[in-house]
């Protein structure tokens, strides 16, 4: 079966509203240009707001379902497609959730997933806004396929990977927002970027599936530092973590990119990970560390 994918990949301004609309446009863009499944970037509303700790932040979040998923939603039963949009949720009064909405190709919503692992480094301070994912890893049968959706610092944990495939995924979306601290660039600006497209493409081979990786361009300066120079090249990964295609480090795009999900059946058998692996051996793997 052949799927055309629709990755966005752009910039975000300061106005919500604003970044809701070219959103959309380009996800309609992608859909009329023969997109079956299309993915956003993380958190696309906003700019990257947790480069500090700010509690007026949490005016950005909505609840779910809320007015993005239900635009989102007529959208995808317009055209025909599944969308998979990456939001800032309020679950509660004190509880918010980086969250990603999966709907089907009626526009139907078919789940969420909330983002399992919660990073705190130097203007990544996600643990402040972000409450720790209770969905668990899933995978959702849509029209076009199987998929599991993961979120960013999702993407560095083999496991998520693992476990989401064990459901049947063939496809796994990593909707993303990631760069580089200008400061830091020069010395290690070609290993990070290396280090996050090497452990992605990883996931691929290890669990012979598709990867789709999307992240936002621009560079995002709050108030007093010097932001983050998000680095783009949202890509595709093939079963054998071959890249399929690759946007560039500073252009908006809408990716298409085709592939035949036959292809996860083919390099499963004769790649038998699934079959060879050794489940009564790794009980450690739910131990936060073995002596």
């Amino acid at each position: 079966m052949k799927v055309t994918l629709g990755l966005l990949q752009h910039a975000c301004g300061s106005g919500p509203a604003a970044n809701l609309k070219k959103t959309l446009a380009l996800a309609e863009k992608a859909a009329k240009r023969g997109a079956q499944i299309i993915c956003t970037q993380e958190l696309f509303r906003s700019q990257y707001f947790c480069q500090n700790e700010d509690h007026a932040n949490f005016k950005l979040a909505e609840s779910i379902p809320g007015p993005s998923t239900q635009a989102f939603q007529k959208l995808a039963k317009k055209y025909g497609v599944v969308i998979v949009a990456s939001l800032f949720e309020k679950r509660a009064a004190g509880l918010y959730h980086n969250t990603a909405v999966i709907i089907d190709a009626d526009g139907k919503l078919l789940g969420i997933y909330r983002k399992m692992h919660i990073p705190d480094d130097p203007l990544f301070y996600e643990k402040f806004y972000f409450t720790p994912g209770d969905t668990g890893f899933k995978a959702w049968q849509t029209k076009f396929g199987k998929i599991g959706v993961l979120v960013c610092w999702d993407q560095w944990y083999p496991e998520g990977a693992r476990l989401t495939a064990m459901q049947g995924a063939e496809i796994l979306f990593y909707p993303t927002a990631i760069g580089w601290h200008p400061g830091e660039k020069a010395e290690y600006g070609v290993n990070q970027h290396g280090a996050w497209e090497t452990i992605q493409r990883s996931h691929a081979v290890a669990n012979g599936c598709y990867v789709a990786a999307i992240n936002r361009i621009g560079h995002e300066t709050p108030i007093g530092g010097d932001g983050i120079e998000f680095w783009g090249q949202s890509f595709v990964a093939g079963t054998s973590g071959q890249i399929l295609a690759k946007a560039s480090v500073d252009q908006e795009e809408v990716m298409l990119v085709p592939i035949e999900l036959d292809t996860v059946d083919v390099t499963r058998t004769h790649w038998p990970f699934l079959r060879d692996r050794r489940i009564d051996a790794y009980g450690d793997l739910t131990k936060r560390f073995s002596d």
